[in-house]
């Protein structure tokens, strides 16, 4: 295969995105060259991938994960320079050498570098789906003014993209974003109140970070979605749909005027959407399983329950109230998360807080990375813990 070489730098390296995209990369070597990771507290993870593939510049955590990694490299013999922190996530993102930042941070301290790649003039494979849902209207004008493409890395964005390739917008009738259902699409109300934080972590069809599978046993993973959808594609929200397909299957659909619905359709492994992102436009021959459909037998779809899963009912209150409306959901949600891992609130308490968030947002727009991230903050200090006693209050 003769192409030109890509060079790719690389944040949230030792997450579950990260390695499957080290693992694409790793098997067109005369296509990619990675040259520059950043990763989280896995920093042994990090110094083997560092060992692998010889990037440039290093990016971790925190100074102990960084003496660590020094060290580990001085015994190598390799000289790489380790930077920590927000610095180092952005000299990752900005990174001279790089045509192109896989942006697999989770969480709202993804923006920061995905702003600053699009800044560079840098092409940008979102899996860091906070970005677009924080700040999808600045990202989209920061790209345009920098040249630089914004490609989606979820599996269901991905797909969409996929299906509309070659289209008009025009004759885009409504985007159709797929859900598992996550663990608990069949449980009654009251059982979710009793649902523990290591049945939560276990998805049924993806292996996935502990702060993902949360989202996704909350459905909060497609309400996100719904407004990474709504940025990436430059569509109405109410052109947006969510269908339950417990197979993982149909990644996505698109439903065009005429009435035809394009779908993309593989199996559930991150590697396949990863794949079309980096070789972009050209797609790689991947050596992976392939879909056996007449083994299959069948695909099965379901409405998505509202009720049961209240914070698809949530983000459409979110849209509505602007740019402050998808920051509070997003921040009030982070919050949640981490109290439930704490086991400081109930699994049902994640939504509440953020419904309780919701309630107190003014609409706003905001047009710079500084007002965002300041509104961000404001969100985040108005919640101080929660627990399902009400020891504490939850605003």
């Amino acid at each position: 295969m003769s192409r030109p070489e890509k060079k790719i730098a690389l944040l949230g390296a030792t997450g579950s995105i990260g390695r499957s995209a080290l693992d694409v990369i790793s098997r067109f070597p005369e296509y990619f060259e990675v040259v520059a990771l950043g990763g989280g507290k896995n920093v042994a993870e990090l110094f083997s991938q560092a060992q692998r593939f010889k990037p440039r510049l290093l990016a971790v955590q925190d100074k102990a994960g960084a003496a660590f990694l020094e060290r580990k490299l001085r015994e190598k013999r390799l000289t790489i320079p380790v930077l920590v922190g927000r610095d180092g996530a952005l000299a990752v993102a900005r990174q001279a050498e790089s045509d192109l930042l896989v942006a697999a941070m989770v969480g709202a301290i993804g923006l920061e570098p995905v702003h600053a790649a699009l800044t560079a003039g840098k092409d940008v494979a979102l899996a860091n789906k906070e970005s677009m849902v924080m700040a999808g209207r600045l990202l989209n004008q920061t790209a345009a003014a920098h040249g630089a493409r914004i490609l989606p890395l979820d599996s269901e964005h991905s797909a969409i993209w996929q299906a509309l390739q070659g289209a008009p917008p025009k004759g885009v009738a409504k985007l159709i974003l797929t859900a598992s259902g996550g663990p608990f699409r069949e449980f009654s109300s009251s059982a979710m109140a009793t649902v523990t934080l290591e049945q939560a972590l276990c998805h049924p069809r993806w292996e996935m970070g502990p702060k993902i599978s949360i989202d996704s046993a909350t459905m909060m993973n497609k309400a996100l979605e719904i407004i990474e959808a709504r940025w990436l594609f430059e569509i109405d929200p109410d052109r947006i749909e969510v269908l339950v397909h417990p197979q993982s299957i149909v990644h996505s659909l698109v439903e065009y005027v005429d009435g035809s619905v394009i779908a993309q359709l593989g199996l559930p492994d991150m590697r396949l959407p990863i794949a079309y992102a980096l070789g972009y436009p050209e797609r790689l021959p991947l050596a992976l399983p392939k879909l056996d459909l007449a083994g299959l037998g069948q695909l099965d779809f379901h409405p998505a329950d509202s009720d049961r899963f209240p914070a698809l009912r949530l983000v459409r209150e979110a849209l509505a109230s602007g740019d402050s409306g998808a920051i509070a959901f997003n921040a009030a949600n982070e919050v949640a998360v981490e109290l439930f891992r704490q086991r400081k609130i109930g699994f049902l308490e994640i939504v509440a807080t953020v419904a309780k968030v919701l309630d107190k947002v003014v609409q706003q727009n905001f047009s710079t990375l500084a007002e965002v991230l300041a509104y961000d903050a404001q969100v985040r200090e108005t919640l101080v813990g929660a627990d399902v006693q009400g020891r504490n209050s939850i605003i």
